[in-house]
């Protein structure tokens, strides 16, 4: 499944290399890609665990980028 996610107050381009490297490093995620100009992170990973693996994910950006938020829908 492939699912695009607003985010906000993400500052630099390098904390979004960073975590789009973190994310793709996550068991069950396919492939990331983090846009800083447009403000969105796109997550291809598993149907069958994706809630789960995108709980990973939102703990995985937080470390990278404290105030940066994604927007679950």
């Amino acid at each position: 499944m492939k699912k695009t996610f607003k985010l906000e107050d993400l500052d630099c381009a390098n904390c979004a290399q960073k975590m789009e490297d973190a994310v793709k490093k996550l068991d069950g995620v396919h492939d990331a890609n983090v846009s800083f100009l447009m403000q969105k992170m796109t997550v291809d990973a598993d149907d069958a665990r994706f809630d789960d693996i995108m709980k990973q994910v939102v703990k995985c950006c937080k470390r990278v980028e404290p105030d940066c938020r994604i927007v679950l829908k």
